[in-house]
């Protein structure tokens, strides 16, 4: 199989880091907006057939048993793969063994040369050794002409079915959608967003701004989990089908959940979802439960206040220096450095709306 040789360009990443979220948020309303709404449909089947058609999952998606005929093909390639790299092995230490073999039959005639004692017996060793040397070289060239010849032949044929199936993927999403009928009738087309995991307790009117900032925030970053799926799953398939691991998908998405980590603390703040020690404060009644979050609250502000004067030096100081990392791939570290005063200062917005509704709700203005 051919070397995969691509590398992420920097603005690539970060444009995606963008500009996915936004695509996903699209397609996900426009999907649920349709009446056919979790019918087959012509996208998926090409999206399965591009990411994954290899195994068949676009077969499978359509709930096709010719599916199976992918897998021999699949194991084909992985088998020849392996040859490849087995091959690539072999032929590194021949030519390893080779090339000390030549040093030892040049070293052998030197001492000839110079008529040093048993210099004849040495050099009849070395070049019996050198010739067996050779052999094993010229026999390894071979075994990694072979296996690679083995793996065109695998992915060509992989890759014809593949093409086939281009143009009969149309065909077959509309027979699926037959065979599938015609859906329910509905209005409703309720979103994954409009049904959170706990209540959200609604904030006073002049911080529903800052509700909706960090609401928007927190769903467009959750989406670069798929982004690490895709990512997760081309260095796989880069690593084990084309033996051509890459140098920048672990540390990319290292980064990535880095900055998701903080852009996304205000959002589980705002649902209630981070970890707590809870002995007391749930058996308290709502006016109660709010009074102690305004005493601790002097707490959290010294802590996401510490985060966010900290978190701006840090940001501040690679931006100054164009700070990257040590690694081949040699990301710039700012952006990663200027989400911890992002992630603070939402943070910070959304503690301030939690005090001011509890200061409320303790004084008996609302609720």
């Amino acid at each position: 199989m051919p070397s995969l040789t691509f590398v992420l360009p920097h603005w690539l990443y970060w444009s995606s880091l963008v500009l996915f979220p936004l695509a996903a948020v699209f397609f996900v309303y426009r999907e649920r907006a349709q009446r056919d709404a979790g019918r087959a449909n012509l996208f998926l089947a090409y999206f399965f057939l591009i990411t994954a058609g290899f195994l068949g999952m676009h077969r499978f998606y359509l709930k096709s048993r010719w599916g199976f005929l992918f897998i021999p093909f699949f194991v084909a390639v992985l088998w020849t793969s392996g040859q490849v790299r087995d091959g690539r092995e072999a032929l590194s230490l021949a030519r390893s063994q080779a090339e000390h073999a030549e040093r030892v039959l040049t070293h052998a005639k030197a001492d000839v040369a110079s008529g040093k004692a048993g210099a004849a017996d040495r050099l009849a060793k070395a070049d019996a050794d050198a010739v067996s040397a050779r052999d094993n070289n010229a026999a390894a060239i071979g075994g990694l002409v072979r296996s690679n010849n083995l793996a065109r032949i695998a992915g060509i044929l992989l890759g014809i079915v593949l093409v086939g199936d281009i143009f009969l993927v149309p065909g077959l999403v509309r027979r699926a959608r037959e065979r599938e009928g015609q859906p329910a009738p509905t209005d409703v087309h309720p979103l994954v967003t409009d049904v959170p995991v706990t209540p959200v307790k609604q904030p006073l009117a002049v911080f529903r701004p800052v509700d909706w900032l960090v609401r928007v925030t927190g769903e467009l970053v959750a989406y670069w989990a798929v982004l690490a799926v895709i990512a997760y799953y081309y260095e796989v398939v880069a690593r084990y089908v084309f033996n051509s691991p890459t140098n920048w998908v672990h540390e990319s998405m290292f980064l990535m959940f880095g900055i998701q980590y903080m852009l996304a603390g205000a959002y589980a703040y705002r649902d209630e979802t981070h970890v707590r020690v809870d002995i007391i404060y749930s058996h308290l009644s709502e006016r109660g439960r709010a009074i102690c979050d305004i005493i601790t609250s002097a707490f959290f502000f010294l802590f996401t206040g510490t985060m966010l004067v900290t978190g701006w030096r840090f940001a501040s100081d690679a931006m100054a220096v164009g700070e990257r990392s040590f690694t081949e791939w040699g990301i710039q570290y700012w952006p990663v450095k200027l989400a911890i005063p992002i992630g603070a200062a939402l943070l910070l917005l959304q503690g301030l709306s939690r005090l001011m509704r509890d200061i409320a709700i303790a004084t008996r203005r609302i609720g």
